[in-house]
């Protein structure tokens, strides 16, 4: 029967939705909206849905839907303002209307059904109303009252953002959406508008906090704050007014919440998650909650497996949402390191910055934007990004595709063998214009695993040329790069299948470290190395470069990420010295940099050398992005030719975010902020994804693992997925044939073309 007596707490469009629905599909239930507010107060003026969100509306209420179609303004074009410069893009399709006539059009639906509204009336506590009620929905928003009071329960985490921003209007339309920016004595700030109705327009203003105050816009009231927004940005106004709503400066909060319901309370839009305004999604996933909690309550056959439910359904679908979001969020706090790209370029980058926009999908909806920000790139007609060379020094990489280092735990005292030969080798072939070792190591005592290679003895050094020459004769134009390593702590452990980073439980070796700290609890504690073990140690990295360079590698990388010896110098989590060795960045940099001009000084000067970084720790008092930028900028100064860069793994209690392409963001500000080129790594999977990253500017290389793992013939695949057959990739002689893909048995039958009627 499901819930007959149902509260709903907030009187916004998730919460009257929601009681709408509910009402709809049940009439007998006895419905109550309670809302705080008048019925034509709200804040903001115009808000965005998607297609998609239309769709679950028409199918669940063609009279809502209905209405809301009669009212939308609907326009399909971007407009990108970069210092004076305007470039359009096509082909996006929004619909948007004034959230107070969206919140009229539901007021009279429920009306209709038979809710019962209750304006200018604080709701009881939540607890109350679950006493006496079926279910209790709680839609009270970002500061939802009802989330703090259960806070036990909910186990909220909300997260306040680096930039003010204030929610205005214009009393004329936008013929498209439009991003602005301004590079003001303070600091750059930015404009987000667009229609809402025939003759008005939401525009909102934004910058970062440290830029407001330096503005004195901390030190206006409300009136005075609108008529220095319509100053600054006179232009894109036309010289028309702003206005505002009692609007308020405000930062942005991200919400999100361990769980969404309580007992019969369930938590609704802002009050369960909340998603940056620059993507447009607040209206549209308190909509979407609403839709898919009145579907579970009518599916399910108890409100407990109905909540359960609506949660499951619902939270991968705002966790993808908010990664977006975030991305978006995160990408304008940082505008400043774009500032100096080609407008079309950041044109591009702009429109591409949550993930969700990628180049293909860009080139979909509008071909002839998308062909000129190639064509600024240097793109030749028909190439995709990911397929134009790439110089280190005198190594030319003919196309942008890396296969990352990938320890194989197959090595014997060192050696690579057959394993090695058939993987690398099948890589090489794969197309990729790079293809790396896995961390090879400099010292018996330096491998992570008994089956880690090494360059330590001249029997390794001649199976790695083995290597080396197959994938040069048979692949010629892929080049081969060899990571050099030192275990540090994180030595003497199990191969990964029999337990990661577990130690070895007999025919262990000493390790040592930055400090003797244990990387785990149960891990061996290393040594201390002295000053003498230090120049030792150096001596190892040196002697494996040489025996590198004669194998016929072409390139070169030092591995300091990871948690592994060099890494375990560059954190303060894990090198705790008291020497010139260890405290400030400056000193815990000293051993890798020495390390890194040892190698540099015997490697081939032609040959490009790069260095892999964790960008962070992911843990409280450990390397952070700030710290990142200056750990490249140091090694730059030094000779690096790139700067590989990944996370983590320098902690055993880390905390990463991970997502779709979630270390990318550290490797774009290191490019941006310092000119250095980047190699980007992390769950980037589809070739769409390079195309978009490289085109947008924010790397420069990217390094893939699990897709070539997957397939080892990945770019070759991308290449003919995209139709691209020119000089950025070549199929091996006895592969050609299979450059198409093979034919399959046909899947489809004929369509009816004519229904007729009974």
């Amino acid at each position: 029967m499901g819930p007959l007596r149902v509260a709903v707490i907030g009187g916004g469009p998730g919460g009257l939705y929601a009681a709408a629905l509910l009402k709809r599909l049940d009439p007998r239930r006895d419905i109550t909206v309670w809302e705080r507010n008048a019925p034509d107060d709200t804040f903001g003026f115009g808000v965005v849905l998607s297609d998609e969100t239309l769709g679950g509306i028409g199918h669940a209420d063609p009279v809502v839907h209905a209405a809301l179609q009669a009212e939308f303004v609907r326009w399909d074009d971007i407009d990108v303002v970069h210092r004076g410069t305007r470039h359009t893009s096509g082909g996006h399709g929004f619909a948007a209307l004034g959230r107070r006539r969206l919140l009229e059009i539901l007021h009279e639906r429920c009306r209709q059904l038979g809710v019962n509204l209750r304006f200018r009336s604080p709701a009881p506590p939540a607890a109350d109303l679950a006493r006496d009620h079926d279910l209790v929905v709680a839609a009270d928003g970002v500061r939802s009252a009802t989330r703090e009071a259960h806070a036990d329960a909910f186990r909220p985490r909300v997260e306040e953002h680096r930039c003010r921003y204030i929610w205005l209007a214009a009393d004329f339309a936008f013929d498209a959406f439009r991003f602005e920016t301004a590079e003001t004595e303070h600091g750059v700030m930015q404009l987000h508008g667009y229609p809402y109705t025939g003759g008005d327009s939401t525009v909102i203003v934004e910058m970062r906090e440290e830029v407001w105050r330096a503005a004195g816009f901390d030190a206006l009231d409300a009136p005075e704050s609108v008529e220095r927004c319509a100053k600054i940005f006179t232009e894109a106004l036309g010289g028309r007014a702003l206005r505002s709503n009692n609007s308020a400066w405000t930062a942005f909060r991200t919400v999100v919440n361990e769980k969404w319901s309580h007992g019969n309370i369930v938590l609704v839009g802002d009050s369960a998650h909340t998603a940056h305004f620059s993507i447009g999604s607040g209206t549209k996933l308190a909509v979407e909650d609403a839709l898919a909690l009145a579907a579970c309550l009518q599916e399910q056959p108890t409100t407990a497996e109905a909540l359960a439910a609506y949660e499951a359904e619902r939270r991968p679908v705002v966790a993808s949402t908010q990664r977006a979001a975030r991305a978006s969020l995160e990408w304008f706090e940082n505008i400043g390191l774009y500032l100096d790209q080609p407008a079309r370029q950041f044109a591009f980058n702009l429109l591409t910055r949550s993930r969700r926009v990628t180049h293909d999908n860009l080139r979909l909806r509008d071909p002839r934007f998308t062909e000129a920000v190639e064509r600024d790139f240097g793109c030749p007609p028909g190439t995709p990004p990911m397929f134009t060379p790439l110089s280190l020094r005198d190594l030319t990489l003919r196309n942008r595709v890396v296969v990352s280092p990938m320890d194989m735990y197959s090595a014997r005292a060192g050696v690579p063998g057959d394993f090695h030969l058939v993987h690398l080798g099948a890589r090489a072939l794969g197309g990729a214009g790079l293809v790396m070792t896995e961390m090879v190591c400099v010292s018996p005592e330096g491998r992570i695993t008994p089956g880690c290679g090494g360059l330590y003895t001249q029997e390794q050094a001649a199976a790695w040329r083995r290597i080396t020459e197959f994938a040069h004769t048979q692949a010629p134009g892929t080049a081969v790069g060899v990571q050099l390593g030192h275990s540090g702590r994180k030595g003497s452990t199990k191969l990964m299948w029999e337990g990661i980073d577990e130690p070895l439980a007999e025919g262990n070796w000493p390790l040592v470290a930055a400090s003797p700290l244990p990387y785990k609890p149960g891990s061996q504690i290393p040594r201390e190395l002295t000053r003498d073990e230090l120049a030792d140690v150096r001596e190892q990295f040196t002697s494996a470069a040489l025996r590198a360079a004669d194998a016929g590698f072409d390139l070169l990388e030092l591995h300091c990420a990871h948690g592994y010896l060099l890494s375990g110098f560059l954190s303060p989590l894990s090198n705790q010295r008291t020497d010139a060795y260890g405290g400030p960045l400056a000193n815990r940099l000293r051993f890798p940099l020495e390390v890194f001009d040892a190698v540099r000084d015997v490697w081939p000067g032609d040959r490009p050398m790069t260095v892999r970084i964790s960008a962070t720790d992911w843990a409280d008092g450990g390397t952070d992005a700030d710290d990142a930028v200056e750990i490249a900028r140091a090694f730059a100064a030094h000779g690096a030719d790139a700067i590989d860069v990944s996370t983590g793994q320098v902690v055993a209690d880390e905390k990463p975010a991970y997502g779709r392409s979630y270390q990318v963001p550290f490797a774009d500000r290191i490019r941006n902020e310092t000119g250095i080129p980047v190699i980007s790594v992390g769950a980037i999977s589809s070739w769409d994804d390079v195309n978009s990253l490289i085109l947008a500017g924010r790397t420069d290389l990217c390094a893939l693992a699990r897709p070539h793992l997957y397939d080892p013939h990945w770019t070759l695949h991308a290449a003919a997925e995209q139709g691209y057959t020119g000089p950025g990739v070549a199929w091996p002689k006895p592969y050609e044939a299979g450059s198409r893909p093979p034919q399959t048995g046909r899947l489809d039958a004929p369509k009816p073309r004519l229904t007729l009627g009974g």
